[in-house]
């Protein structure tokens, strides 16, 4: 299988106690790679919008 990256977009869904809980932005006709994400507080700070970038190795 060709190697290839993917950058996906996700937007804040709600606070957790520690975490910050982050749904994938889908395009249409397009399976989720991810689906829900959980980061950090610490780290996404008051963050809305996240972007990643997915590479399997």
């Amino acid at each position: 299988m060709p190697q290839k990256s993917k950058t996906v977009q996700f937007e804040k869904e709600k606070d957790t106690k520690n975490t910050v809980k982050f749904a994938e932005t889908q395009t249409q006709g397009e399976a989720p790679i991810i689906g829900t994400l959980y980061v950090q507080k610490w780290f996404v700070g008051d963050a809305a919008k996240l972007k990643v970038t997915v590479e399997p190795q």
